[in-house]
């Protein structure tokens, strides 16, 4: 039984080993490259009457001048005033379009940022939400990266941290998503993007048919482009540049919190199969190490897995979380990480048993 223990402490540490040295790397790359300077810019919003001021601000107050890229605003059938608002903060933008669309929300806002695709007049396409706070350099590092020739492009999104419970869920689990997706991607694996720090090019959208292959759940815009980019061999990169950071609010309640993941979870249904089996056998190896205790009456030497696990998990939150812009105490990482692996068990219920409601 100790050799077992020993067996599998060892591979946990290994894979996890694997997961810094990867993202050390990606971090390390010099985001140096011809500047191809002219991006769409689109956004879909659904009603966002109240986050659009500052959304339009940050666009005016951008240093990038204004001839090199456009915005394209889409109203997303909205029942507040978000158009109205829209129209009403860019009149002086002479780069901004204003569009609407009536289109049913079932297939979540991919019709609204189809509409803007096909409105642009830039051949590489920039997205994020109404919602968002994007870093001073997104821009100019997504435009660095494409003049690199990458087909499609995903950066890093952050939640803002705060002290309340739902928001330390949140956050934390954004982080070690955001460890395993990138790590995953420096080795030729990506599988999953945030929607809000997104790019791709016009070119590279228009070959996989837009959005029609991806329409197997209300979200995922975003996961499953990357999945069709994927299988068609496109070259796929990563955005870590400093200030390219997209940032945004975490859902304030918990039955919010719930019906987002559930979302998202469901997703993941539709990935590629080497993508979940990867990723089965990782979290299928971090549960075995978690609900070790409950398996000391057939060998007390199986206890020393879930310590084993946890400060294997202080020493990759630790060393990995300034990269993502995040601060846990280790108190915090400890009784969080418990958290993150049995709220994986409640997701992936909750997205296979429930309804799941577009916003």
């Amino acid at each position: 039984m100790l050799f077992l223990v020993i067996i599998l402490t060892t591979v946990l540490l290994l894979l996890n080993l694997s997961v810094i040295f990867s993202l050390n790397k990606i971090f390390a790359d010099d985001d140096k490259g011809n500047d191809i300077e002219n991006i769409s810019v689109i956004i879909a919003a659904r009603n966002e009457a109240e986050n659009i001021e500052s959304l339009i601000s940050y666009f005016i107050k951008l240093d990038y001048s204004a001839d090199k890229f456009e915005l394209i605003l889409v109203d997303d059938d909205s029942s507040d005033d978000t158009f109205r608002r829209m129209k009403e903060l860019t009149i002086s933008m002479q780069n901004c379009k204003v569009l609407t669309t009536k289109i049913s929300g079932s297939n979540g806002k991919r019709e609204a940022l189809s509409v803007g695709i096909q409105n642009a007049i830039f051949p590489y396409i920039l997205i994020t939400d109404a919602d968002c706070h994007p870093g001073d350099n997104w821009l100019k590092s997504y435009t660095v990266k494409f003049g690199q020739g990458f087909d499609l492009l995903f950066g890093i999104a952050p939640f803002y941290q705060h002290q309340n419970l739902v928001n330390n869920i949140s956050c934390f689990e954004n982080l070690r998503s955001s460890i395993l997706t990138f790590s995953m991607a420096a080795i030729g694996l990506p599988y999953s993007a945030a929607a809000r720090n997104f790019g791709f090019t016009k070119r590279a959208f228009e070959s996989l048919g837009g959005y029609s292959r991806t329409k197997e759940t209300k979200s995922g815009d975003d996961d499953l482009l990357l999945r069709e980019a994927v299988k068609h061999k496109m070259k796929i990169g990563i955005v870590t540049a400093t200030r390219s950071f997209v940032f945004s609010e975490t859902k304030k309640s918990f039955p919010e919190y719930f019906q987002q993941k559930a979302r998202h979870t469901q997703t993941s249904f539709h990935y590629l199969l080497k993508h979940q089996i990867i990723l089965g056998f990782w979290h299928l190896l971090n549960l075995i190490f978690l609900l070790s205790p409950l398996m000391i009456f057939v060998n007390p030497l199986i206890g020393l897995l879930l310590p084993s696990k946890l400060i294997i998990d202080l020493v990759i939150v630790k060393s990995t979380q300034k990269k993502f812009n995040y601060k846990f105490s280790a108190i915090k990482i400890l009784y969080l990480q418990i958290f993150y692996e049995i709220l994986l068990i409640i997701h992936f219920l909750n997205a296979r048993f429930t309804d799941i409601k577009w916003k």
